[in-house]
């Protein structure tokens, strides 16, 4: 479930140029295709967020993978550009609601470090399909073209409703729980206007804008910079796709062990700002060391795999009776920040060093502790330790 939105996304990276020659349409018309999905991904979450507190979580899966399936299909024989474009919002929308139902299910069913533990697994799934899914897309293009890759989400979505079939609603719903807009607004206004929960989410979405900073930048400076070749940045980047999901196992470990999460999100922070702050060093002073840049990714990629687990569980701990409207705000706003990265990186390169990525990478780790210190703070004035005799 959690996996199923960034099949959309990873695997048809190297189908965009035939796909553009197929539609008759310029390559920065086609790059539309990839915007159009991360737009609905995240608007759809506003709306999935309260109706899974109503009507539950199983209901929107099933309703979520139903819509990919119907919208992959229109992806496959759409004819012109207009027609791709309108599916693929469509496909956006239907596999946002499967993953935000994996991240609310997680907290209807666990607590503490349990939950924990389950949402590690979660970001560790989500960050297993980039590892795979561009050499994939790429080997069904040179089998089948660009339309059959749209099949492999239809064949993904199929499984995972045979495999809905034997779950059972994990949502505590309320008779007296309506879709009445002023409800809907209060629950969002409670999920922001609660410090705790507000200073998780900004930390997550900042550490996302961190990760998504290396993604756009390091791509710039392996292939613009260096010229290293499309494949030969596939191999680094699936590095630190790896880096990510050995972050979430040394979470679970560390958790096991009795590490508070506060002290992992600190322990990630440290890391990957340390880590951008020797990318801006080497920026400044016009190094272009691949290992460093290396170093900086893997780094940067193993603090998300620490720091977001816990961030995520701590933003819906408080408000467990509205979980499904925080974690669609926790989701919208990770996707806010990741997308504003990554332009803000593509925009300021100079086409000669990786310093917009240092910078963008050094701020966002800086929004990042500011973030967690609102946790800190918020949390030592709603529970503060009574003093000893």
């Amino acid at each position: 479930m959690s996996s199923l939105p960034t099949f959309g996304i990873d695997m048809i990276l190297p189908s965009l140029t035939a796909m553009g020659a197929a539609l008759d349409a310029p390559p920065s018309n086609v790059g539309l295709a990839m915007s159009v999905y991360l737009l609905s991904l995240g608007a759809a979450l506003l709306v999935y967020g309260p109706s899974s507190d109503r009507f539950g979580r199983k209901p929107i899966a099933v309703f979520g993978c139903v819509l990919l399936i119907v919208a992959s299909v229109g992806c496959a024989f759409a004819q012109t550009l207009p027609q791709l474009l309108f599916f693929r919002a469509l496909q956006g929308a239907g596999a946002s609601g499967p993953g935000m139902a994996a991240v609310t299910i997680v907290r209807d069913l666990f607590d503490g470090a349990a939950a924990r533990s389950r949402m590690s697994s979660v970001v560790f799934a989500v960050n297993v399909v980039p590892m795979f899914a561009p050499t994939v897309g790429a080997a069904l293009l040179v089998l089948g073209g660009w339309r059959i890759i749209y099949l492999v989400p239809v064949g993904a979505g199929a499984i995972l409703l045979v495999a809905l079939c034997g779950f059972t609603e994990s949502a505590k719903i309320s008779p007296d729980n309506r879709l009445r807009p002023a409800k809907i607004a209060r629950d969002y206004l409670r999920v922001l206007g609660h410090p705790v929960c507000l200073g998780n989410i900004l930390c997550n979405a900042a550490a996302a804008g961190a990760v998504f900073a290396y993604i756009t930048g390091s791509s710039l400076f392996f292939i613009n910079i260096l010229g290293l070749s499309p494949a030969q940045y596939g191999l680094i980047f699936g590095a630190s796709s790896l880096a990510v999901m050995a972050g979430t196992v040394v979470n679970k470990r560390l958790d096991g062990w009795g590490f508070s999460p506060a002290r992992m999100i600190v322990t990630g922070l440290g890391l990957a700002t340390f880590a951008a702050v020797l990318l801006l060093i080497m920026s400044l002073t016009g190094g272009r060391s691949i290992l460093l840049v290396v170093f900086v990714m893997v780094g940067v990629a193993l603090s998300f795999g620490l720091i977001s687990p816990n961030a995520m569980t701590g933003a819906m701990e408080p408000v467990p009776e509205t979980a499904g409207s925080a974690s669609a705000v926790l989701v919208f706003v990770q996707m806010v920040a990741a997308g504003a990265s990554s332009e803000l990186v593509a925009w300021f390169f100079d086409g000669q060093s990786a310093l917009s990525m240092a910078v963008v990478m050094v701020s966002f780790c800086t929004l990042a502790i500011v973030s967690f210190l609102l946790v800190v703070f918020s949390t030592a004035r709603l529970f503060p330790v009574p003093n000893s005799q």
